[in-house]
């Protein structure tokens, strides 16, 4: 399922795209889950996380540019799409890693061929997910999001970007299925995101929204070695 935001001020023009985008997507026969905002800080503070955002430019308090760089900061690896009834806005749009740039009224065929192109990235770039059960239901965790996993006795609590998640489970097991995933076993309570690291010392691991996860004393020189292989392999500059 496709995940996407729509960010505009004026509610109309947000409810309009949001409509077009929709039945594009049905025509397509792809499914997809749509949140609307009204500004940019509303997005910022948004918890989930989207494939796809459309970002009106001009907008009251926080505009386009502004609220697209706060997603950069946040480490946001959504295909941003700006929306401007302004051309004077294309070269700042380069600086945030835009997808596309499109003009207002938005032509529905450009709209097309723009949804088709991202849909062809995200299949050639698939996101790996884990399904858990959760109570009576099935839940799709995005291993990206995942900062780390916690087991407290036969819970296992994964703490994303979405807040955390609880479900029943073993933490052996769950190293095993994501072994060559970029999870590390820092701790017997702790299986940490290698990606989300920001620093370490030997005593923890120091990741990217701020929290520390200690790193048990004979774990230290393997997570070491572990954390300056997965660096090299995503191209980190040692």
């Amino acid at each position: 399922m496709l995940s996407i935001a729509v960010c505009d001020d004026e509610m109309i023009e947000c409810c309009k795209l949001s409509m077009k985008i929709r039945g594009i997507l049905e025509e397509m026969k792809v499914s997809c889950s749509l949140r609307q905002f009204q500004s940019g800080k509303e997005l910022l503070d948004a918890k989930e996380r989207f494939d796809m955002i459309f970002l009106d430019i001009l907008m009251g308090g926080l505009d386009g540019m502004k609220t697209a760089r706060g997603l950069r900061e946040k480490e946001s690896g959504s295909l941003l799409v700006f929306v401007s009834s302004s051309r004077n806005y294309v070269l700042e749009a380069y600086d945030v890693e835009a997808f596309h740039y499109l003009l207002k009224p938005v032509e529905t065929e450009k709209l097309k061929q723009l949804l088709f192109r991202a849909l062809c990235r995200f299949r050639q770039h698939p996101r790996e997910f884990l399904m858990v059960r959760k109570e009576w239901e099935k839940k799709k965790l995005f291993l990206d999001d995942i900062f780390y996993f916690e087991i407290r006795g036969r819970v296992i609590e994964a703490h994303g970007a979405e807040g955390v998640c609880s479900y029943y489970g073993q933490i052996g097991l769950l190293e095993q299925s994501l072994e060559g995933k970029g999870f590390f076993r820092c701790h017997k309570s702790y299986l940490i995101n290698l990606r989300h690291v920001d620093g370490y010392n030997r005593q923890e691991a120091i990741l990217d929204n701020g929290e520390r996860i200690v790193i048990a004393k004979r774990r230290y020189e393997e997570f070491r070695r572990e954390i300056l292989r997965f660096m090299r392999k995503e191209g980190g500059l040692l």
